[in-house]
């Protein structure tokens, strides 16, 4: 029998968020304020939706993981020169440092999950999974306009 390929997608998803818990919970951090002050460090002063377009996820998950960055003083927003209605997110020093013990762990865990793979492999791992997301996003617009319900907040099936 075959695995079908969102519980492959759910296991693997499961392990990295396992593995970066695990890494960085002795810093203070959750798995999501990781990856925001990771995306922030790689980013030209991203505003928030750009954090969350980066981390693929909704924007209100990225606000909570920003607004408890900004809170512990690891991230400042400062209005963008040009639209002052858009804030731009920067690290402050002690975000600085903090990134700086963990940069190199951001590296480790992304080499860790595509570990073993050439270098095709790895880009048509990635070509295979924006489809699969790019299908996803469309079955979910389908079945918005189809006036289907929405999915409860914590009903534990996998995103």
């Amino acid at each position: 029998m075959k695995e079908p390929v969102g519980l492959l997608i759910a296991a693997a998803r499961r392990k990295m968020k396992r593995a970066v818990h695990e890494r960085v919970a002795p810093h203070g951090l959750t798995t999501q304020q990781f990856w925001a002050l990771v995306n922030i460090d790689e980013a030209d002063r991203p505003s928030l939706r750009e954090v969350a377009e980066r981390m693929r996820m909704d924007a209100p998950t990225a606000s909570r993981a920003v607004t408890q960055l900004l809170r512990r003083q690891l991230v400042k927003a400062e209005g963008d020169r040009h639209d002052r209605r858009l804030l731009r997110l920067q690290l402050t020093r002690k975000g600085r440092e903090k990134i700086g013990l963990l940069r190199n762990l951001a590296a480790e865990l992304r080499g860790a999950a595509v570990h073993g793979l050439t270098r095709s492999e790895e880009e048509t791992l990635r070509t295979l999974l924006r489809k699969v997301i790019g299908n996803l996003d469309e079955l979910v617009r389908d079945l918005n306009r189809a006036g289907a319900p929405q999915r409860e907040r914590g009903s534990g099936s996998e995103r």
